[in-house]
């Protein structure tokens, strides 16, 4: 994969805990924020992607039992009124 160079600006507490971070783990600012953005670019592509997948789903007309709903709230201890 080739680099490339990009600028960006960040509020100066975040450029200070990047640099704090930086001397901590021994790696480079560069290094850490190419992380940092290479993580949060593959969790938003996964939350679009099951969104998507949810909508065209839904566009179906695929969807669960209200029975269903109610048992899985049920489970994770959510109070259901009807």
């Amino acid at each position: 994969m080739k680099n490339v160079t990009m600028t960006v600006r960040i509020p100066a507490e975040i450029k200070d805990r990047l640099e704090a971070l930086s001397e901590a783990t021994d790696r480079s600012k560069a290094y850490l924020a190419a992380q940092a953005i290479e993580e949060f670019i593959e969790v938003q592509e996964w939350q679009i992607k099951a969104i998507q997948e949810g909508v065209q789903a839904a566009n179906r007309g695929e969807f669960e039992s209200g029975e269903k709903v109610n048992a899985t709230f049920k489970k994770w201890g959510a109070h259901v009124d009807h």
